[in-house]
């Protein structure tokens, strides 16, 4: 068993609710989407990875295990395209184990084992050049209920853009609602895009932007923090 390995290193994890800790990323290469504001395009082609097997990358990773260090983060492009893979190489070690995810792939995230931390992303219609495909969501939908039914640790990140409409934001973040099992634990964090620089001026529409989803989940706003301190 091989799979297509960009990189793994150890950083701070510089997203969602884990923001600040110290994990060991392992990112895979390709991806079954193509966001338009996507921050690692090298990681969207399989074809760019290393291929590696579960061995190597465990070898990897036990060079890099440091006393502050309690998390894999295994991500990418879209890394659960590998889950047998991830799987292979999560029960050689007593770390918590992370996904970080598009959710568009709801039977290869549950087959995953060990998994303490799903991110998972909500696409809106803006983060796609061409039209929105419905499936997308259906399937993220698809995944968060199976993950909450499971009792998986999940929340949800959503990039926003300067040019994000509040409408079809709102209208996400509804239906979003409406179709979830149960959200009484699920939060929701609202991430500008990077560089923060485009948001001169624009920052009065993070706070709508909260309030929206304020009406229905938890809510926090968390720029990407490795951006701002210059790490990886």
């Amino acid at each position: 068993m091989k799979a297509p390995i960009i990189e793994i290193f150890s950083s701070f994890q510089g997203e969602g609710l884990l923001i600040g800790e110290r994990q060991i990323f392992v990112r895979f290469a390709g991806c079954n989407l193509n966001c338009n504001y996507c921050d690692t395009n090298d990681s969207k082609s399989e074809k760019s990875g290393t291929l590696m097997t579960p061995e190597e990358v465990c070898g990897e990773i036990e060079k890099l295990i440091t006393p502050d260090c309690r998390t894999i983060s295994f991500t990418g492009g879209e890394p659960s395209l590998y889950p047998d893979f991830i799987s292979e190489v999560s029960r050689n070690f007593d770390l918590k184990i992370m996904l970080e995810t598009n959710g568009t792939l709801p039977d290869n995230i549950l087959s995953i084992e060990k998994l303490d931390m799903v991110s998972l992303d909500i696409k809106l219609p803006e983060h796609f050049d061409s039209d929105f495909d419905n499936s997308i969501f259906l399937n993220e939908i698809k995944s968060l209920n199976l993950l909450i039914i499971n009792s998986i640790n999940v929340y949800c990140k959503v990039v926003i853009l300067p040019s994000t409409r509040i409408k079809s934001f709102k209208e996400v973040v509804e239906k979003l609602s409406q179709n979830i099992s149960s959200k009484s634990n699920l939060k929701i964090i609202i991430q500008p895009s990077s560089p923060l620089g485009e948001w001169k001026n624009l920052n009065f529409k993070l706070f709508e932007f909260s309030e929206v989803v304020g009406q229905y989940f938890e809510v926090s706003t968390i720029p990407q923090i490795h951006k701002i301190l210059d790490i990886e």
